[in-house]
């Protein structure tokens, strides 16, 4: 294993996963153990917020770049530190760093400066599009997340459409840890911000962010983020974890590491990335992950085959790990072919131990309900927001389910229960929560969610190891 002098050593022969703990020191020195998402609508500054705090940039794709919006869920780890002294004032003395930043470093708060920092939380930021042909994107981000910021533009009126459609998405997410940063504040006047800051609150009244904290920032000067790092300590809670049962992660993004013209001998396996949900990955681990290669039989029938392989290495951005806790977002190195994980083919499938993952299923029977009214859409004058009208048989919707979007095809409704045929089949378990989404005027709404009740499984092959 590299080792790096200045984090805390990794040793699987010393491993005790009953003693681990979301801030347990070598777990936190490498790993994020707390996901926070960036909503909130187009352009109101997600990216750049992520970017003043952790310093990394997280649209990365050509197409993203040129039209500078997000596209693809972004992802980046911070650590965030406090000076040790207590006379050191606050806020300043709240500071965040990039993931491979050592465990201690000093203070940079004048009249402080030979004081070390501790750190305190290593967060990873999932970092959802605003577009709101993108918002099943956002719905995959928002399975994994602990906590939220809610960017909303100082310079624009307050509701946006997808703000109002990203704040529906943490009610049916049940994410109640929510702080609201007011950006682009250098853009406005004082008594405009007040102003603003008013109807801010105004609207996050009869919702699941009423209470919360509004903080005015300004990302692209960095004004205010020791105040957002002193929130996300004191107000995101550490989430409770099971470090005990068996693994099992969502695959959120998966890629072919290869350079094209490889040499045959130097190709290196699949990786996937994802959140862990509970349980421990370790290196050298035998895994499954389900749903697997999607087939059809010879009289149109779907199949599927679990892919099995093993674990060569886990990495939480820069830093090598020895074993993966739940938490932030992690990259799981594979002896998969890379063919199965190019081009992010494994997204929505689910990864961890052989023979503990949940059944495959094809048809599903969830309790539904519906919102009252469509959200995300522009509103013409004094136009009332449309209705969302009940579910027709033979519509098709868009499921949300963990990190998978799949199409549905509604068989049958009775009152508030519905049968819908999947597109693409999902390793789920019953109980489950989902989105509903439905196509009007060329775009995915949200129209309401649903809990898994019974279905209609597959029945996946043994593994043959």
């Amino acid at each position: 294993m590299s080792s790096r002098k200045d984090l805390m050593e990794q040793d699987l022969s010393k491993l005790d996963v009953t003693k681990l703990h979301p801030l347990s020191p070598q777990v936190i020195s490498r790993q994020a153990t707390i996901n926070i998402g960036t909503i909130g609508h187009v352009a109101h500054g997600k990216s750049t917020i992520v970017k003043a705090i952790s310093g990394v940039q997280t649209f990365r794709f050509k197409n993203e770049l040129e039209r500078n919006i997000t596209m693809k869920l972004g992802y980046a780890n911070a650590k965030i530190y406090k000076c040790e002294d207590d006379r050191c004032p606050r806020p300043m003395s709240y500071k965040a760093y990039g993931s491979g930043k050592e465990d201690s470093p000093l203070c940079d708060v004048p009249g402080f400066e030979n004081c070390k920092m501790k750190l305190l939380r290593h967060v990873s930021f999932v970092d959802c599009p605003g577009h709101d042909i993108l918002m099943a994107t956002m719905l995959n981000g928002a399975a994994i997340m602990d906590g939220a910021l809610l960017l909303i533009a100082a310079n624009e009126s307050c509701p946006q459409p997808q703000t109002a459609e990203h704040l529906a998405a943490l009610e049916i997410m049940p994410l109640r840890h929510i702080i609201i940063l007011q950006n682009k504040i250098d853009l406005i006047k004082e008594n405009e911000a007040v102003n603003q800051h008013e109807k801010i609150v105004k609207f996050l009244r009869g919702t699941v962010a009423e209470g919360a904290p509004v903080v005015p920032i300004s990302a692209q000067l960095k004004y205010n983020i020791d105040v957002v790092c002193e929130y996300i300590v004191r107000k995101i809670p550490i989430p409770e974890r099971n470090f005990i049962s068996p693994p099992h992660m969502i695959i959120i993004r998966s890629f072919d590491v290869n350079k094209p013209g490889s040499v045959v001998d130097e190709i290196r396996g699949g990786v996937a990335g994802g959140s862990i949900l509970k349980g421990v990955l370790k290196v050298n681990q035998i895994i499954e992950v389900r749903p697997g290669i999607i087939d059809r039989d010879d009289s149109g029938n779907i199949e599927c085959t679990p892919i099995y392989s093993r674990i060569v290495s886990l990495y939480a951005e820069q830093n090598e790990l020895q074993f993966a806790v739940p938490g932030g977002l992690i990259g799981v190195g594979t002896t998969m072919d890379p063919i199965l994980t190019r081009a992010d083919a494994l997204v929505g499938q689910v990864l961890g131990e052989v023979g503990s993952l949940p059944e495959v299923f094809v048809e599903l029977e969830v309790n539904f309900f519906l919102l009252r009214r469509l959200l995300g859409v522009k509103k013409k004058g004094s136009e009332r927001q449309g209705r969302v009208s009940e579910l027709i048989r033979d519509e098709i919707l868009m499921l949300n389910i963990g990190s998978m979007a799949t199409a549905a095809k509604v068989l049958a409704v009775r009152n508030d229960v519905a049968k819908l045929q999947l597109n693409r089949p999902v390793c789920t378990s019953r109980g489950e929560k989902i989105a509903l989404s439905r196509r009007v005027e060329r775009h995915w709404r949200l129209i309401g969610w649903g809990n898994i009740q019974a279905g209609t499984t597959l029945d996946v092959p043994p593994c043959p190891i």
